[in-house]
């Protein structure tokens, strides 16, 4: 069983509080992914797995293993970092034998356990060429293969893909879930991008400050953040963040914010009281154009004015300015053609909208 657990992990550099006391488990097989602003600690509590960088406090244990005193070696973890690391002198071959060489392994197991990695990443082709002769996505595939062979308890990768271009890196998140798929290996990746967490992850976990603001599947961390923060890092558009308050206008529950009301749907924040200040959340997905509001309540409908607006291949974004004072992004689906100061009908789905306390910006449930 290689499950990672991290009890009150705890970094500083001098006076600097990075990681503040961090808990996390991680289970046998599971592919986790820390995303979070730069400097938010996530590299660094990576690095603290790794045995790359001591833990000021706290415990780290690995397989039921507390790993704090090991040295990186012992740990039996590997790591792929975003630079690749290759020994440019070496083949494609001798780079991914090497750790194996390192540890005396046979040269007929080294060149078994070579070539079957190769094959799974179809590498066979490049095996006796060296670094300078391969693109930047051979060469990822490379330095994962190198992890690879060594059969670790965790792989541990450090925003492997960032500097790939995007065509690569759509290509190397699908070779990262096949890889995980097929070789069941419990996975800790880094990095800042949304797209990489929501694509890879069996469940994110959202770092601010060194502190974790959300443990969750991508679907959850998307439909149900656990505070505005969250609710803006994760979604791209982010979600619409209105001022509001809420009202109970002919006995119904409802958020007036400026001059729009929002119908709030049942469920949701059975404790506010009338006249209590709220935060509204609206992903920009959840507003419908076209006929997709044809199956959406009357009182969900109402229309926009369009400020500005992008087609992305299937997708359009538009700003949108309701009742004169509200500005929302909207993503809609198709090719949707609308020209500044066009008036537009739309509809929200109301059943997915958030509200957050404006004091804490914590969710309310």
């Amino acid at each position: 069983m290689a499950n990672v657990e991290l009890k009150q992990v705890v970094k500083r550099f001098g006076k600097v509080v990075v990681v503040p006391g961090l808990d996390l488990e991680i289970v046998d097989n599971e592919f986790i992914v820390l995303v979070g602003p730069s400097g938010c600690g996530k590299s660094t509590v990576l690095r603290m797995v790794a045995g790359l960088e001591p833990i000021t406090g706290g415990e780290i244990s690995i397989g039921g293993r507390v790993v704090n005193h090991m040295s990186p070696k012992d740990r039996n973890v590997a790591m792929v970092f975003q630079n690749y690391a290759l020994y440019p002198h070496m083949t494609v071959r001798e780079n991914m034998g090497f750790s194996l060489k390192m540890r005396k392994h046979s040269r007929e197991e080294i060149e078994e356990r070579v070539t079957e990695i190769g094959r799974i990443l179809e590498l066979t082709p490049y095996l006796d060429r060296k670094p300078s002769e391969l693109s930047g996505g051979q060469r990822q595939r490379v330095a994962m293969g190198r992890a690879m062979v060594r059969d670790p308890d965790v792989f541990l990768f450090d925003e492997p893909l960032s500097n790939l271009d995007a065509q690569l890196r759509t290509q190397m998140r699908m070779e990262l879930r096949k890889m995980h798929l097929r070789l069941k290996t419990t996975t800790i990746y880094v990095t800042h991008d949304q797209i990489e967490a929501m694509t890879l992850a069996d469940r994110i976990v959202i770092l601010k400050d060194g502190a974790i603001q959300q443990v969750g599947t991508p679907i959850e961390v998307f439909e149900k953040p656990a505070n505005v923060f969250v609710a803006r890092f994760i979604g791209n558009p982010p979600m619409n963040i209105l001022e509001g308050t809420f009202r109970v206008l002919d006995g119904k529950r409802c958020v007036v914010a400026g001059k729009s009301t929002f119908p709030v749907t049942e469920g949701k924040a059975q404790s506010l009281a009338d006249g209590a200040p709220v935060l509204v959340g609206i992903r920009p997905d959840s507003i419908k154009m076209g006929d997709n509001i044809k199956k959406l309540p009357e009182e969900w409908l109402c229309s926009g004015e369009v400020v500005v607006s992008e087609i992305l291949g299937g997708q359009s974004h538009l700003e949108i300015v309701i009742d004169g004072d509200n500005e929302l992004i909207a993503e809609v689906e198709g090719r949707v053609v609308a020209h500044p100061g066009e008036i537009v009908p739309i509809g929200f789905e109301f059943d997915r909208m958030a509200l957050f306390d404006p004091e804490t910006s914590n969710a309310l449930l």
